[in-house]
């Protein structure tokens, strides 16, 4: 009974340090907010949807946690500056009409200030 009872709590306090993988989605007002994970537990993607279609602020991250990509959606389309972390650079990207207009380039020794 007592190897059961170590068991038992051994399981248990394992299922509490599980690592979050499965979606996670909660109403906010008219929108839904959605936060994605990696396979290690760490958060992937957050945004909103409204209308079943990504709407807001979305925020890419890898899976050490580093934010990679950051940008607005409007009814399921990128609009305006997205801006894209590749290692220590950054790839400012204007959409229109859900198309690149246009890509800047900047290298680490360019980047006065990014909020990573």
């Amino acid at each position: 009974m007592k190897k059961l009872l170590v068991f038992s709590l051994f399981v248990f306090g394992m299922v509490g340090f599980a690592q979050q993988t499965e979606p996670k989605h909660e109403v906010v007002g008219q929108m839904v907010k959605s936060t994605f994970y990696h396979d290690n537990g760490q958060v992937s993607q957050t945004g909103f949807y409204k209308d079943a279609k990504p709407h807001g602020q979305w925020v890419s991250y890898d899976a050490d946690g580093n934010k990679t990509a950051m940008g607005q959606y409007v009814n399921g389309e990128k609009v305006g500056k997205w801006m894209f972390w590749v290692g220590k650079d950054l790839n400012e990207v204007d959409f229109t009409d859900n198309r690149v207009a246009q890509i800047k380039k900047w290298s680490s020794s360019q980047i006065v200030q990014a909020d990573r």
